[in-house]
């Protein structure tokens, strides 16, 4: 594209950081790219669902032979299957056993602990109140370790207006990709209908959200647009876009450069960008490259924390190259 008239003029590019890949995201790509690089592999490898919620990362994976299934009756007995990131429910893990599936569970194992809290606060007698989106898989994942006592929630005013069983009895859970400010809203909400609300032992939204968010949040204090690169599904990617705009600057999701409509950039002096969790860093690049033909731009990285987490690969795969 060429710059229109205006525009060639020097900008500043803040970089978020953290962003991008987190350790679960990694793990999760990592488990489904051992089995395609397997010595000797001669049958497909299929995957439930999106490994990751990224357009990219599935067509890549796609072009190198993965096969993306929605359901499992898609995928032939006795196959391999991966479990993408976000977990799945027991009546799926069930069918698998039936199907004779050899399984390599890529669930982030910092969403296995909220299913974990999920079966021990339902077996002690507990009302488990979700808090996170209907429909994304990684609440159907928890939803179904505990069905008859698990109730979903959005919003605070949900909150406000649950009955339950058993006042008394209640505890929390939320998705690991949610917004912090809004979040907290909620957990008020339910800590003023039910005094006695139990809460897990540690934070259910997950660090790397966390890290993102207060990351671009800060990049946003010194911009005049932010620009979030992760797939429209990406529940993390759309929470940072939402925390941005809550504070009044300009924010946008984009899939990749070609996302990006230069009217956004032409008033703006200073940019910022990240991306969510499972967006692929190259295509960072990509985006400064393409607004570098703009004008000249300086680009300057924002830390605010240093991500040193890595989890290892499902142990079917552990002993592949």
């Amino acid at each position: 594209m060429t710059a229109e008239p205006g525009r060639h003029r020097s900008r500043t590019v803040l970089l978020a950081a953290p962003r991008s890949f987190c350790a679960g995201v990694e793990r999760a790509i990592d488990a489904v790219e051992r089995l395609l690089d397997a010595p000797g592999r001669s049958e497909p490898v299929y995957v439930r669902k999106q490994i990751v919620h990224n357009t990219h990362v599935v067509a890549d994976l796609a072009g190198r032979g993965a096969v993306f299934v929605e359901e499992l009756d898609a995928v032939p007995e006795g196959a391999t299957v991966v479990f993408s990131a976000h977990g799945v429910s027991p009546q799926v893990r069930d069918e698998a056993v039936e199907r004779r599936l050899t399984v390599v569970d890529a669930t982030c194992p910092l969403v296995a602990k909220v299913h974990s809290e999920a079966r021990r606060f339902a077996a002690r007698g507990d009302t488990v109140v979700l808090i996170g989106h209907a429909g994304h898989e990684e609440v159907e994942g928890t939803l179904g370790e505990a069905p008859a006592s698990t109730v979903l929630i959005e919003t605070p005013e949900q909150a406000a207006g649950l009955a339950v069983a058993d006042d008394s009895r209640v505890s929390y859970l939320t998705q690991t990709t949610l917004a912090l400010d809004e979040t907290a809203e909620v957990v008020q909400a339910l800590r003023t209908r039910f005094p006695l609300l139990q809460a897990p032992p540690g934070d259910d939204i997950c660090y790397a959200t966390t890290n993102r968010q207060l990351a671009v949040e800060a990049v946003a204090e010194r911009s005049d647009l932010v620009l979030v690169v992760g797939s429209a599904n990406s529940s993390n990617s759309v929470r940072m876009v939402e925390v941005v705009r809550r504070r009044g600057t300009p924010a946008h999701l984009i899939e990749d450069a070609g996302g990006i409509d230069p009217a956004w950039i032409e008033a703006a002096d200073t940019i910022g960008l990240s991306a969510g969790a499972s967006a692929p860093p190259a295509l960072v690049g990509e985006v400064i490259e393409f607004l570098g033909r703009f004008g000249p731009l300086t680009v300057e990285e924002h830390i605010t924390t240093v991500e040193d987490i890595t989890f290892g690969p499902p142990a079917p795969v552990r002993d592949h190259p």
